[in-house]
């Protein structure tokens, strides 16, 4: 029974680990040292390429990872912004062609389903309603939103999107938002007032991030009651 718990309490707290990896980035830096690299690979490519995984940071561990690489000696256990950007690039550009093979496979009968077991059927029509907006677009602009971003390949595989589309769009956008995040946190991560306020500043990169698609879902609703 002690060892069930144990194993429990263990994956609880792996579980959080890795929904709040920007948080505890800096200690898995001194932890894993250059093994850190595929940590981020693998949490960048999950969070873009698979649509059970949107609670997976983004934004924020990139803004960490840029205020990391900036203070990051190169005797000790750090970041490279110079690594970082091709690999993570890399990291957005192929989770995003998985999730488009998926929704491709999945096809278009999964909106006509009332309930859908392993998403929420919410976001995808959020991402929907944010397609019939901005087009081809969204896969660019859905870099920058939290869900949406997991989302917006996967709705386009089922709609069938001409891939080379896809693909432009795809590489545009996660070289846009990649570095983005990485160079903020690279000049602004390590401001003294930053440093002091780092969880608010995270918070606060999530609701930026967030904002758009609040706007959208209210333009929507209010588009439902006019009609």
């Amino acid at each position: 029974m002690n060892f069930l718990l144990q194993l429990v309490d263990a994956l609880r707290h792996f579980v959080d680990v890795f929904r709040h990896l920007d948080n505890y980035l800096g200690s898995l830096v001194l932890e894993y040292g250059v093994w850190i690299y595929a940590i981020l690979f693998l949490v960048l490519f999950c969070e873009t390429g698979l649509v059970v995984t949107p609670f997976l940071p983004g934004d924020s561990l990139l803004f960490a990872a840029g205020a990391i690489a900036a203070t990051s000696e190169p005797s000790q256990p750090g970041l490279s912004l110079g690594i970082m950007v091709p690999l993570l690039v890399a990291a957005a550009v192929l989770g995003d062609a998985v999730n488009f093979a998926i929704g491709s496979r999945v096809g278009p009968g999964i909106f006509e389903r009332e309930r859908v077991s392993f998403i929420k059927k919410a976001h995808l029509e959020k991402t929907q309603a944010f397609y019939e907006r901005h087009g081809s677009k969204t896969i660019v602009l859905a870099r920058f939103v939290p869900i949406v971003r997991t989302f917006a390949p996967f709705v386009a595989g089922i709609g069938k999107m001409r891939y080379a589309t896809f693909a432009t769009y795809n590489v545009v956008g996660a070289v846009l938002w990649v570095s983005v995040c990485l160079c903020a946190g690279f000049f602004f991560g390590n401001f003294p007032i930053v440093k002091k306020n780092f969880e608010l500043v995270v918070l606060g990169i999530i609701g930026v991030s967030v904002l758009p698609m609040v706007v959208e879902i209210v333009r929507d609703r209010l588009h439902k009651k006019s009609a």
